[in-house]
């Protein structure tokens, strides 16, 4: 009666372990299979930042690009504005020729002739900026 007991006993104790098994393998797959999608969005939260990267660094260039624009466009308010009289017009239009023609005409010429040949930023491409 006990040899009975003890083969019950065992096969019990290896029915309760292979059960531990099954269960512990189960886990696993359930684990790696999160650990895939945890994987898969680190990976797609990594690629929206690297577009997010690349369209920041096209917005700095282009704030720089505008800004240095808009510092020309005042130097160009201010250069005016300082070859006026009171009554807005010019030495030149009085004829008096104070001598600052030339300068002004050549600095309006050369900065209009700059916003005509400005180019737009090619940097549009979120692929120019992966590394």
């Amino acid at each position: 009666k006990r040899m009975i007991s003890n083969r019950e006993s065992a096969r019990r104790s290896r029915k309760r372990k292979q059960k531990h098994l099954d269960d512990l393998t189960a886990q696993v797959s359930q684990l790696r299979k999160v650990n895939d999608d945890i994987m898969a969005n680190v990976s797609i939260t990594t690629q929206h930042y690297m577009s997010v990267e690349a369209e920041n660094h096209v917005l700095r260039v282009q704030v720089a690009e505008l800004s240095h624009h808009l510092q020309s466009l005042n130097d160009i308010i201010a250069l005016i504005q300082s070859s006026m009289d009171p009554t807005g017009f010019t030495d030149e239009q009085y004829g008096w020729g104070s001598g600052n023609a030339f300068v002004v005409d050549e600095f309006m010429n050369n900065s209009l002739s700059y916003l005509s040949a400005t180019q737009p930023i090619l940097a549009s491409s979120v692929d120019t900026f992966m590394y």
